[in-house]
């Protein structure tokens, strides 16, 4: 079966260029390309600058995914935080949050969720899916990776077992998930498309990797004009088939 997955730092639904907070941006950006999967960062929770809304609900709401989970990495000096996101068709039986931080840095963490994936002949499929957003240097972004590839659950995973792992990487030159996935056994694309800034990208910061019973059949980024505005991040959209 295919499944549709969109990778997203949605920037507290903030415009990258105009800064102005409109999360209909964001929720007319990801329902134009219909997700099953949702991965999101930067993700705002009762915060002042964002009109005090929990975002996860007030996007989940809108977009219909009554399947969500959220976890909170950085906290605002004047109140309220934003973290990562999943938003999901399918029941999400479990989740958890991995703490990615390097000491002296911001905090960073990968948010996992075991997801149920209802097959086409009403059968379900657990699917792990790793939601990141990794830190600004690369020393520190190795660091990041070598903990993720080391932790629990994800190190026990047998390796046939369905994996998505994506987000945003901060990945400048585009080798961190070769650099680390790939060793691992994960598949990406060979040239990620780019990303970052929206209003004209220059780099591949967000990038998803597959590893097991799972492949990736086509990797691209929003061509919608309203996605150059809404965040200062281009959504990638992931085809995926998940064999029955």
């Amino acid at each position: 079966m295919r499944l549709r997955a969109l990778i997203y730092n949605v920037h507290k639904c903030i415009g990258g260029m105009d800064r102005r907070y409109e999360p209909d941006r964001i929720v007319a950006t990801v329902a134009h390309h219909e997700p099953d999967l949702c991965l999101l960062q930067e993700v705002a929770n009762t915060a002042g600058r964002n009109d005090w809304h929990r975002q996860v609900d007030l996007l989940g709401d809108q977009l219909g995914f009554r399947h969500r989970t959220w976890f909170a990495n950085h906290r605002f000096r004047r109140g309220g935080e934003y973290g990562n996101a999943i938003l999901s068709r399918w029941p999400i039986a479990s989740t958890a949050n991995i703490d990615l931080t390097v000491a002296g840095t911001k905090r960073r963490s990968v948010l996992h969720a075991r997801i149920r994936v209802r097959t086409p002949a009403g059968r379900s499929r657990t699917v792990h899916v790793f939601c990141l957003h990794l830190g600004l240097t690369e020393r520190v972004r190795d660091l990041q990776m070598a903990r993720f590839l080391a932790s629990h659950p994800f190190a026990g995973l047998h390796e046939e077992s369905p994996i998505l792992v994506a987000g945003d990487f901060n990945d400048v030159w585009a080798s961190l998930g070769e650099k680390h996935l790939g060793r691992a056994g994960f598949r990406g694309s060979s040239r990620p498309p780019r990303t970052f800034p929206a209003w004209a990208p220059l780099r591949a910061l967000d990038s998803i990797w597959v590893r097991g019973d799972i492949q990736i059949v086509e990797i691209a980024t929003s061509r919608l004009p309203l996605a150059r505005r809404a965040s200062d991040h281009l959504p990638l959209v992931a085809d995926l088939h998940l064999p029955r």
